[in-house]
């Protein structure tokens, strides 16, 4: 195994491990997961997550600050994702009066994960 295969093996596994434990704050949040790692023709989600009247698209991001996290999704990923919320919404009618959130997940070394409600809006590049 060279280096390189390596450290994506690591960062691949580091980010698994990540989306399980953003999973379960958010559970402990009161969330229910409606799926993890939706796929969809335009992109990827790593959670969508609803509690009351609201679906959570849900982009977890295993950084030690804040400031990585954003920085990390671009806006070239977030309208990925939002084309990825269109496809689960249309396929998914019974959410579609609910409202949608897109939100991030810092999940960093040694501390809680940090939820970051509303990270951005449709439309903010």
């Amino acid at each position: 195994m060279t280096a390189a295969s390596a450290s994506r093996r690591r960062a691949y596994q580091r980010g698994a491990r990540s989306e399980i434990l953003a999973a379960w704050y958010l559970r402990l949040k009161g969330y229910r997961i409606l799926t993890r790692r939706y796929k969809a023709t335009g992109g990827e989600i790593d959670l969508i997550a609803a509690r009351g009247s609201v679906v959570a698209f849900v982009e977890v991001k295993a950084r030690d600050d804040r400031a990585q996290a954003l920085a990390a999704v671009t806006p070239r990923q977030r309208r990925r994702i939002e084309s990825a919320a269109g496809t689960f919404i249309s396929h998914n009618r019974r959410y579609h009066r609910h409202r949608l959130r897109f939100d991030i997940i810092v999940v960093g070394r040694r501390n809680w994960p940090e939820h970051l409600i509303q990270a951005w809006r449709p439309g903010w590049d």
